[in-house]
């Protein structure tokens, strides 16, 4: 096929599945220009009403009430597809997304990658009523396996380590359909940085121990709290706080920088994430599927905080093992353990060592040429 056409088709709930699809669209315009690439976010294709039920309460859910999420995510993964629920809410999505039906129509891509379980699952649907579909690919975006990614007809899954590749085959599909590829990331993730020439960028002190606080792309979480009472402690440490898209998180950490001018940078969303991450020597983070990725192509050791019941829980669950994080289930442990890592680089290296064993820098460049070479095949 001289110029295959293939469509990402992502979902903004949460920022972690845009991110992923971003990552494939610049993979392929960096590394496969003979390709055509196209993506969509799913959101954008259905009525204001649905995208404000389906995103939005979604953030809102995972923010304010958690333990509802975990209840919800442990009820839906074993949840039967002849339910009276399953058949509800499969209706409502299908009568929502007929603009996305037609918009894809209208591409006619030569294969499909989808980021997220709903356009997954949705093309499912289509190829069991026997409608005209392209390949479709599931990218898994966690370190963990829920049963809304597994769907029929499905021409493979990209998974991000062996164990979910193995829980994956225990929920029926064929290992031969099934590739360990990581989760995608930016192409600028695999570069080396020259760390001192991202500090003086920032203005900050290149020479001394510096931590990342992140709350992920839409600022979910408060990490002020966070911030004031690491840095009340004795180390000698600057930290750079990052609050996403939310202003009110950005202003609160504003007002407490000017208190530890020299020490705290507040900084809101950022299209460098990596150039800030190539200053840092420690991160302290939600263990968010994309972020956990990009820390471990960066070699950055972790402290994960707040997780979402679910998903990013499993996430800290294989980072843990790996070695390559710890957890802090509250501010006092989080102080502890900032203290013990700060004041042991032997075991700040040795996590470094454990992260470039796991990482996965060029997933997006695997996923592409797996997909590029089925259909040039």
């Amino acid at each position: 096929m001289k110029n295959p056409h293939i469509l990402v088709l992502s979902v903004s709930a949460g920022a972690g599945h845009v991110r992923a699809a971003q990552a494939l669209v610049a993979t392929a315009e960096r590394d496969y220009p003979h390709a055509n690439i196209t993506h969509l976010d799913v959101m954008d294709f259905v009525p204001s009403s649905f995208r404000k039920v389906y995103a939005d309460s979604y953030i809102k859910l995972v923010d304010k009430a958690p333990l509802l999420w975990a209840y919800l995510y442990q009820n839906t993964d074993k949840q039967e597809s002849s339910s009276l629920l399953t058949k509800i809410r499969r209706n409502i999505e299908r009568l929502n997304t007929r603009d996305l039906k037609k918009e894809i129509k209208k591409i006619a891509p030569d294969a499909i990658i989808c980021t997220h379980f709903l356009p997954a699952e949705l093309a499912s649907r289509r190829i069991e009523k026997g409608e005209a579909m392209p390949p479709v690919w599931v990218q898994v975006t966690d370190f963990d396996v829920h049963g809304l990614w597994v769907h029929p007809h499905i021409q493979g899954y990209f998974v991000a380590s062996d164990e979910v590749a193995a829980r994956l085959q225990a929920r029926g599909i064929a290992a031969e359909h099934i590739k360990v590829s990581g989760i995608p990331i930016m192409p600028q993730f695999s570069i080396p940085l020259n760390p001192t020439l991202c500090a003086n960028e920032i203005g900050i002190n290149p020479n001394k121990l510096t931590l990342i606080m992140m709350s992920g792309g839409l600022g979910v979480g408060n990490i002020a709290n966070m911030a004031q009472a690491l840095l009340q402690l004795p180390n000698d440490f600057q930290m750079i706080a990052l609050a996403g898209k939310n202003e009110k998180m950005l202003h609160d950490l504003q007002q407490l920088s000017a208190q530890y001018p020299g020490r705290l940078f507040a900084m809101g969303f950022t299209k460098t994430i990596e150039r800030l991450m190539a200053v840092s020597d420690l991160a302290i983070t939600k263990p968010g599927g994309l972020t956990s990725s990009e820390c471990l192509a960066m070699h950055l050791p972790m402290i994960a905080v707040s997780p979402i019941p679910g998903q990013e829980e499993r996430n800290a669950d294989y980072l843990l093992e790996s070695g390559a994080a710890l957890k802090a289930v509250d501010i006092p442990a989080l102080c502890y353990k900032v203290q013990k890592l700060t004041q042991n680089p032997v075991l700040l290296n040795m996590m470094r060592e454990r992260m470039s064993k796991i990482a996965k820098p060029t997933a997006a460049n695997m996923v592409l040429s797996h997909v590029l070479g089925t259909l040039e095949a």
